[in-house]
């Protein structure tokens, strides 16, 4: 699995934290970590729901499996990336929250609170919500075991009314205002990565024709 973070601005200087704890929590699994930022000694700084349009970006071209994220709260960081296509987000700030997440709803980013609550042992909070999200392969086995596919049929209806209730991810960025996606294209870190890893050749073939 290709794990991706990409924090807000806001909760900048705990990304080295968040990639030290995501590092330790899957230790041997065999998991990819790309760390996309937000880093400590970046100037630029990004709203809550342009970190949302990148993770949908990532997301939509295919070049990662899993986002994590988060704001202050988590709430704003959730919100936004659940009104963008191809996400489904879900909150986590305790290891019971992730581990139902993971079994239970089968979405592919969580959103943490990384200033609220945030204090003493934070750091050890984290690592054991990322060591519940990933502690089965695959995500999706359904929780408890004799509810288990009432709970894989819901989670998978969820993903297609997601997928039919919203425009796509080239559709939804021409609609939108230029002082919010500049900055985001802009950012090469990102761009460079998405055109190389990404699967999804439409959306990759836009990217490297963009103009900003």
């Amino acid at each position: 699995m290709k794990i991706a973070i990409i924090n807000a601005s806001s909760q900048k200087q705990k990304n080295p934290i968040i990639q030290d704890c995501l590092q330790k929590a899957i230790d041997r699994k065999g998991h990819e970590v790309i760390n996309l930022g937000m880093f400590p000694d970046e100037i630029v700084d990004f709203s809550y729901v342009q970190i949302a349009y990148m993770t949908s970006l990532i997301l939509s071209s295919e070049a990662v499996d899993f986002v994590i994220t988060g704001c202050s709260s988590g709430n704003g960081m959730m919100l936004a990336c659940n009104s963008l296509p191809n996400v489904l987000c879900g909150y986590v700030s305790r290891p019971e929250e992730a581990f139902l997440f993971g079994r239970i709803n089968n979405g592919n980013a969580i959103s943490i609170p990384l200033g609220l609550n945030f204090g003493w042992a934070g750091e050890l909070n984290l690592r054991y919500c990322l060591e519940q999200l990933f502690i089965e392969e695959p995500l999706g086995l359904g929780y408890p075991k004799e509810e288990a596919l009432r709970k894989i049929e819901d989670a998978n209806m969820i993903h297609q009314i997601k997928k039919d209730g919203q425009h796509d991810i080239i559709s939804l960025t021409s609609t939108l205002d230029s002082k919010f996606i500049e900055p985001i294209f802009k950012r090469k870190l990102l761009l460079e990565f998405i055109i190389r890893n990404g699967k999804n050749k439409q959306l990759v073939n836009y990217l490297k024709n963009i103009e900003v």
